[in-house]
């Protein structure tokens, strides 16, 4: 059952912030999927059954594909893909368009907060994320940005957040 009480979000960067890029065999992205699934774990762990995510290239694609792992070993859990607007993907490389579309098909759920691409629909994804969950998993660097911004949001509203260095 979706409830927020027992609802995890994720906010993180993309890969260009990210100083391995879109290098996901660097030991620094292989540490931080590491601690993302060491979180995913604990918040399991602590009772969250339902997770959303962003579904952006880097940090949240991460996040998507290990509580999809994670789904396997807890099959209560559910995976809901919270997409800013139908073109998020489309221009993107090919490799990664089916790599987004893989993982959207394999969550439960699918929300779409905004009919078409708005320059505030990515904010208004992750306002929709924190204000359906109370736990924000967050893979941050200090730099402003959407993930400053959902962080800043998530404690606005009293959500807790398990902050997961870069470094």
């Amino acid at each position: 059952m979706r409830t927020r009480e027992t609802s995890c979000c994720f906010t993180g960067h993309r890969p260009g912030k990210l100083p391995w890029g879109y290098c996901e065999e660097d030991p620094r992205c292989l540490a931080l999927k590491r601690r993302i699934a060491d979180a995913a774990e604990a918040a399991c762990a602590e009772g969250f059954r339902h997770f959303l995510c962003g579904m952006a290239l880097g940090c949240d694609l991460y996040f998507c594909e290990i509580v999809l792992a994670l789904r396997e070993r807890y099959p209560d859990i559910t995976v809901e893909a919270a997409i800013p607007c139908p073109t998020q993907a489309d221009a993107w490389s090919p490799a990664q368009r089916a790599r987004y579309r893989r993982l959207v098909d394999a969550c439960d759920f699918e929300t779409v907060v905004s009919a078409g691409y708005t320059p505030y629909c990515m904010q208004r994804r992750d306002r929709y994320m924190v204000d359906h969950a109370a736990l924000l998993i967050a893979a941050f660097d200090g730099t402003p940005g959407g993930t400053q911004y959902t962080m800043q949001y998530a404690m606005s509203r009293g959500v807790s957040i398990v902050d997961l260095p870069l470094v």
